[in-house]
């Protein structure tokens, strides 16, 4: 009997040897990381090495722990808004993190419905310089010397020319060029989220030389932006996943982290 069973031990364990189980189907969404946007991309350096993380970093690693199918690609690569857009025309990107309800946006994505984080919109302005205002009202009065500068390609341009007769300046790039052309009198101020203009200025070192004023300021919602050619079934696995992670309260968590 003995003999007998160990027999048929082996040829089971032979025949779900023999059974292939297919390895899971890994769906790859291409992304990159946004340049000047930080908290949501930020440069991270430990042991040496250079790495990029932030809080759309971590969105999409939980993400892909929530869903394993899904496996995010470029958010290791530096890349400037307008050459995001681009590769979105031509099919080169999935996926963008951290992106406005305004109709730029909606024109080139289909932003899913569960917001990954709120933000607010403040104005710095020189140290020296005594200005107050308390309304956008105010800053449209001073015409010409109330120039608010703002960065290329981002949402905040599009809002602020939305509210009309506000003079704007969006030539720089990065928060560093907007700062310099702020401190040289290129602008009155500079309209940039929190979290991220406060962490600007202290890296910029001009914590003496900038001031951030307590009003007025614009509260904004971000969504995960998707190729709008996307197979549906990829689309409701990344939104299924984000809307778990919101009930859950692991976005939250995630944006504490890297609360100013």
């Amino acid at each position: 009997m003995g003999r007998f069973c160990y027999f048929w031990r082996n040829v089971v364990a032979m025949l779900l040897l023999s059974i292939q189980i297919p390895a899971l189907a890994v769906v790859v969404i291409r992304t990159a990381a946004q340049e000047s946007s930080e908290p949501k991309f930020i440069a991270l350096h430990q042991n040496h090495q250079v790495a990029i993380g932030g809080i759309c970093v971590d969105i999409f690693r939980a993400i892909e722990k929530r869903n394993p199918e899904i496996q995010f690609s470029g958010d290791q690569v530096w890349m400037p808004r307008m050459r995001i857009d681009a590769n979105f025309i031509e099919n080169r990107i999935d996926a963008i993190c951290g992106v406005q309800n305004i109709e730029r946006n909606t024109a080139q994505y289909k932003l899913l419905d569960t917001p990954l984080f709120s933000v607010d919109y403040l104005l710095a302005v020189r140290a020296d310089d005594p200005i107050e205002v308390t309304t956008w009202e105010e800053i449209r009065a001073l015409n010409n010397d109330g120039i608010i500068l703002v960065l290329r390609g981002f949402g905040i341009t599009d809002i602020l020319q939305n509210m009309g007769g506000l003079k704007i300046d969006n030539g720089a790039t990065s928060s560093l060029s907007n700062l310099r052309k702020l401190l040289a009198g290129r602008g009155r101020f500079y309209c940039h989220r929190s979290p991220g203009i406060k962490k600007s200025i202290s890296q910029a070192g001009f914590e003496k030389q900038v001031r951030l004023l307590e009003s007025p300021k614009l509260s904004e919602k971000f969504y995960m932006g998707l190729r709008k050619n996307l197979p549906e079934k990829h689309i409701t696995m990344i939104n299924d996943s984000l809307l778990f992670l919101h009930k859950s309260g692991e976005l939250k968590r995630i944006f504490d982290r890297y609360r100013e």
